[in-house]
């Protein structure tokens, strides 16, 4: 019996860690528009999405402007700035009074 709550407490808690961490992953399907360096443009829906490539982007079959991809991706944020909002101040400010 302890040996199945310990497991199942263990199973929880990296079930846990793992949703912790973040998305995993999101992903764009549609026919490639052009491949200019280290960035691929694929058409979906009336959209054109840009996502970039590199060294260790797993690639398998011909990749070639014309044939349909499912590209897997991360987001990962590498600058984030944030902008006071003036008019809730003023608002804040104006109930102050």
């Amino acid at each position: 019996m302890k040996k199945v709550l310990i497991f199942a407490c263990a199973f929880v808690f990296v079930a846990t860690m793992a949703m912790a961490a973040g998305p995993d992953k999101y992903q764009v399907t549609g026919p490639v528009q052009e491949i200019k360096g280290d960035v691929i443009i694929v058409k979906k829906g009336k959209d054109n999405w840009e996502v970039a490539k590199d060294a260790a982007t797993k690639i398998t079959g011909d990749l070639k402007v014309g044939s349909k991809v499912t590209i897997e991706y991360k987001m990962t944020a590498t600058k984030i700035e944030v902008k006071d909002d003036k008019k809730a101040e003023k608002k804040a400010d104006a109930k102050k009074k």
